[in-house]
């Protein structure tokens, strides 16, 4: 089975998936911590829903904000020690980040709250479907025709249909998505197709840092794209086919592998 992180190791440089698969034996620790934060974020969200249900429509911003912010910070910090003793080098600087990012949402969020209950005449609990529809968190899916599996990070459903939304903690490009982050979205589209018998024609990428959610559309060229790209994957992981990549100096001064890559190729 082809995972879907090996589709995005792809896109990031072919020759760093091909070692990780034929050279380096060791457990990926990146990876798994990649996996802790995402968590991490997603009880975050689970702290914030289950917050926004104590507010009240008479309540102020700095109110609600307050609220909303109940036993994030201690849980964030208890989390982050629990991470770092698996051995997994969570970075002070990486915790700020989430901490930064987590009460810039919860400002946003007291705002949106605020001017709903005050449209709509009510409560914060009456109203939380518009907030936090109903959805699947780091779901789990495998589609054995295609022979791929993959972790969904959310799943959102509303009115029937379903979307696959990515959360991202990077910066976005000016106008729609990163290439990588459209092809792990219609990867995780595919599987939920096969999943729930249904079509998925949208899905979202969450960019966290500045609050902004961007649509892409489950178009042909698109899907198109991605089997070209899976069909690459399984030469290098199941045929050992070395692909060739160009040069990017930035990445490669901090790839664990420059010192055995052959960079002519």
């Amino acid at each position: 089975m082809i995972k879907v992180s090996s589709i995005k190791q792809y896109m990031y440089c072919p020759l760093k998936l091909y070692h990780q698969n034929h050279i380096d034996t060791k457990e990926n620790k990146d990876y798994r911590l990649i996996i802790e934060i995402k968590k991490l974020k997603i009880d975050i969200q689970d702290l914030i829903e289950k917050n926004m249900r104590k507010i009240k429509k008479d309540m102020t911003i700095s109110e609600i904000e307050s609220i909303l912010s109940e036993n994030i910070d201690s849980y964030i910090k208890s989390t982050a020690t629990s991470i770092k003793s698996m051995n997994l080098n969570l970075e002070s600087s990486q915790i700020n980040e989430i901490i930064d990012n987590t009460y810039f949402k919860i400002k946003t969020m007291a705002l949106r709250v605020k001017q709903s209950m005050t449209i709509l005449d009510k409560h914060a609990y009456e109203i939380i479907d518009m907030f936090f529809p109903n959805c699947m968190y780091s779901f789990l899916i495998k589609n054995t025709s295609l022979g791929i599996i993959g972790m969904c990070d959310k799943i959102e459903i509303i009115d029937g249909e379903y979307y696959p939304i990515l959360l991202k903690s990077g910066k976005p490009p000016l106008k729609g998505v990163w290439n990588q982050d459209a092809i792990e979205l219609v990867s995780n589209a595919i599987l939920i197709e096969e999943e729930f018998n249904t079509d998925v024609y949208v899905g979202f990428v969450d960019y966290e840092k500045i609050g902004d959610r961007r649509p892409v559309i489950m178009n042909v060229e698109l899907r198109k794209s991605y089997f070209d790209i899976l069909r690459e994957v399984k030469e290098i992981i199941n045929n050992k086919k070395l692909p060739k990549t160009k040069i990017n100096l930035k990445k490669c001064e901090k790839c664990k592998y420059k010192d055995i890559c052959d960079k002519n190729e």
